[in-house]
């Protein structure tokens, strides 16, 4: 004979089963950041010089996925339903989506799709070196991007050096979610369509080697985690906000290219700000002086 639960044993377990619901949450926007990055490869896969609207499909791709990535982690924060297993969830999935994907995006979009300038023997030579220093500059953004999150998974209480405030309102280093949006933002903004010249690709090759080099530096980007959505006067956030989603609404391509290299240059602002005012303030003493003038 089956004895019947207490009352109060049955609304104990309904709160912990709740909770238990609660974890997979974060791990349905790790799933769909994941997802993303495989459809975004597979749009690069079947792109080419004549459907180079893959392409498109592929940056687009990309930004949902930067946006599910900031979604997985303020909702494990607001629920308090963080887990280990959804942190290396979490670095697996941004390997592919912000590693693999843009890395292939950059190669395919710069140097792979890009036509002949001329027919001469010197310059189809020129082109085929040009693709492959592409591909070596993307797999260099692939190695700064993991490593990046392996620095971050494995640093306590990382200081950024220009200048190292603590807490967690800065990050140490480009986050590789931002690097990748850097890709897709440009490749969106040209719709795609693949480049043409071979000055271009140049151009190309440094600001890929560029943000590469900025996701491994320790220059401090802003984080966005001390914005508090649950503040009692919220209303300027949430016209800022709601401005920012009608502008990429409407205005998609010239926003969100706006946005990247906005977040990308505020790092090197703050960089060089911080090497003016070190070269500004005066030298601290000496042993000798400071003697001297006790």
């Amino acid at each position: 004979m089956d004895l019947p639960i207490p009352r109060r044993r049955q609304d104990e377990r309904r709160p912990r089963r709740m909770r238990k619901g609660m974890y997979i949450l974060p791990s349905l926007f790790t799933t769909g950041n994941m997802a993303a990055g495989f459809y975004a490869i597979l749009e690069i896969v079947h792109a080419s010089a004549v459907s180079s609207w893959h392409l498109d499909n592929a940056a687009k791709a990309i930004g949902f996925a930067v946006l599910f990535d900031g979604l997985d982690g303020r909702v494990a924060r607001m629920t308090g339903t963080s887990s280990e297993f959804g942190k290396e969830l979490d670095s697996l999935a941004d390997v592919i989506t912000f590693g693999v994907a843009p890395a292939m995006l950059a190669w395919t979009w710069g140097f792979h799709l890009m036509p002949a300038v001329a027919l001469t023997e010197w310059n189809f030579e020129w082109n085929i070196k040009l693709t492959q220093v592409g591909a070596i500059a993307g797999f260099l953004f692939l190695m700064a991007g993991a490593s990046r999150l392996a620095r971050f998974n494995i640093t306590t209480n990382p200081q950024p050096s220009n200048p190292g405030r603590p807490g967690k309102k800065y990050f140490v280093g480009m986050p590789i979610p931002a690097g990748a949006g850097v890709i897709a933002a440009v490749v969106h903004f040209r719709s795609g369509v693949p480049l043409d010249s071979w000055y271009t690709a140049i151009s190309w090759l440094a600001m890929v080697a560029a943000v590469g080099y900025l996701m491994v530096s320790t220059w401090r980007f802003y984080s966005f985690k001390d914005i508090d959505f649950g503040s009692r006067h919220p209303f300027r956030l949430i016209i800022l906000l709601a401005a920012l989603f009608a502008g990429v609404w409407y205005f998609s391509k010239q926003v969100l290219f706006g946005v990247a290299l906005l977040y990308t240059f505020s790092g090197v602002f703050w960089r060089l700000q911080w090497i003016f005012r070190r070269r500004s303030q005066p030298p601290p003493p000496t042993y000798k002086e400071a003697s001297q003038t006790s």
